[in-house]
């Protein structure tokens, strides 16, 4: 079973930067894809980014894009969320998420505890 781990959220100020780390634990991200989720009060949650761990092509929301990067690094078994420029609209509860490549149409299978993200104005 894969059991992803997050860290790295906080309280900022508008324009500020956060780096999220996502890491697994009980098995390789190898041959996975690994989502970034955040879910605001009120509003349904969302995928923020996303990365094939093994071919590196990779999805952003529109809202993110250019402010949010996700990377991962193999040999810490690690996924990244840059953000950059936060904004307000930005803070959120955010979850990292993991499936198998051909089970994705049936959505994530493998969550995160969640790490809240406030971004002040």
């Amino acid at each position: 079973q894969m059991l992803p781990v997050e860290s790295g959220g906080g309280s900022v100020q508008a324009g500020d930067s956060l780096r999220l780390s996502c890491a697994a634990s009980g098995r390789s991200f190898n041959g996975y894809i690994v989502g970034w989720f955040r879910q605001a009060a009120g509003k349904e949650r969302e995928n923020v980014a996303a990365i094939n761990f093994s071919g590196y092509s990779t999805y952003y929301l529109d809202s993110v894009k250019g402010r949010f990067d996700i990377t991962r690094d193999s040999a810490k078994n690690t996924v990244y969320l840059q953000m950059n420029s936060l904004k307000p609209e930005d803070t959120g509860v955010y979850y990292c998420a993991v499936v198998k490549p051909e089970r994705l149409s049936g959505g994530y299978d493998f969550w995160g505890q969640g790490t809240q993200v406030t971004v002040s104005s």
